[in-house]
């Protein structure tokens, strides 16, 4: 009887940790995540934006930033004109009822800033994580414009926010397409097909990984079927060294965020240890993310006449 009082205690104490432990991160009654207004706040910077410069009016970065992770995640990808990369991720603490963005960059910058709303704008601040002068503090205030879009400011100091110096002014305004947007990504598709088509020539698997969507489905004229999955393991088991992988005749053509390409395809080489070298026609279907384009869906001929 002991050990069994013994136990209970010990279970009912652990369920109280347990449920302790949870409760910060209570959700509302309906039970979906991230759905009260605070995660909203945050929603008038989500779109496709050029970023311009407020002192000299130039377009100095492309700014995409969008909701993942079910509504939960700010994702912001960022491309300058200098060759600067980097993404932020920014999320509301319910916990702690506070935004938190954490920031990184193809230079090995790290930044990590918290705050909240104040007067309709967001204010966080904080320091540079990689950085061993822990003087260095950065403030950025982001807020919507009237007739559209965002502005962002940013200010900076050195001595752990005793004085503060201007940074950067930024407008993000919606990103403009040129005057044949069909054309443009009709040119980025035809570039996506040739690189695909090198990226199995040469079993390069992640350069196959970047282009397939990750729900991607070929089917072949045999009527055999394969997922992204079969393709990677394809290209990193090297059962097949092509000799020739190149398309020709290709049609590309454009339906708002779909894309078909129809090409006829080279191919020359050793499959399994079996020499393979036939001609075939395929259909590729292309669909925007938010990401870019992904290739989503194939579909290919048997080999045509007089070909092994």
């Amino acid at each position: 009887m002991i050990k069994i009082t013994a136990s209970l205690n010990i279970f009912v104490i652990s369920a109280l940790i347990v449920f302790t432990a949870k409760a910060p991160f209570a959700q509302p009654g309906n039970g979906r995540p991230c759905t009260s207004p605070e995660y909203r706040q945050f929603d008038f910077w989500v779109g496709d934006w050029d970023a311009i410069e407020n002192e000299s009016g130039k377009n100095v970065a492309r700014v995409r930033v969008d909701r993942i992770l079910d509504g939960c995640v700010l994702r912001e990808r960022y491309e300058d004109t200098a060759g600067l990369r980097g993404e932020s991720f920014s999320i509301y603490d319910a916990g702690r009822r506070m935004w938190h963005q954490t920031w990184v960059t193809n230079h090995g910058q790290l930044l990590t800033i918290e705050g909240r709303t104040e007067r309709g704008e967001m204010i966080l601040a904080g320091g540079s994580g990689n950085s061993a002068d822990l003087e260095n503090r950065v403030r950025g205030i982001w807020g919507p414009l009237e007739g559209g879009g965002a502005r962002e400011t940013a200010v900076r100091s050195n001595d752990a926010g005793r004085s503060w110096e201007p940074w950067f002014d930024l407008s993000f305004r919606r990103h403009q397409l040129s005057d044949s947007p069909a054309a443009d990504d009709a040119k980025v598709i035809a570039g996506l097909d040739e690189q695909f088509q090198a990226a199995v020539k040469a079993n390069d698997d992640a350069a196959i990984d970047r282009i397939l969507s990750d729900d991607f489905i070929l089917v072949t004229g045999s009527g055999k079927v394969f997922n992204k999955t079969d393709l990677l393991t394809e290209a990193r088991s090297h059962t097949s060294i092509y000799e020739h992988q190149e398309d020709g005749e290709r049609t590309v053509r454009v339906w708002g965020d779909t894309a078909v390409v129809t090409a006829k395809l080279w191919i020359k080489g050793r499959r399994e240890g079996k020499s393979v070298d036939y001609a075939l026609w395929f259909s590729d279907t292309y669909v925007r993310s938010p990401a870019g384009w992904r290739y989503v869906f194939g579909q290919a001929s048997l080999p045509l006449p007089g070909t092994p």
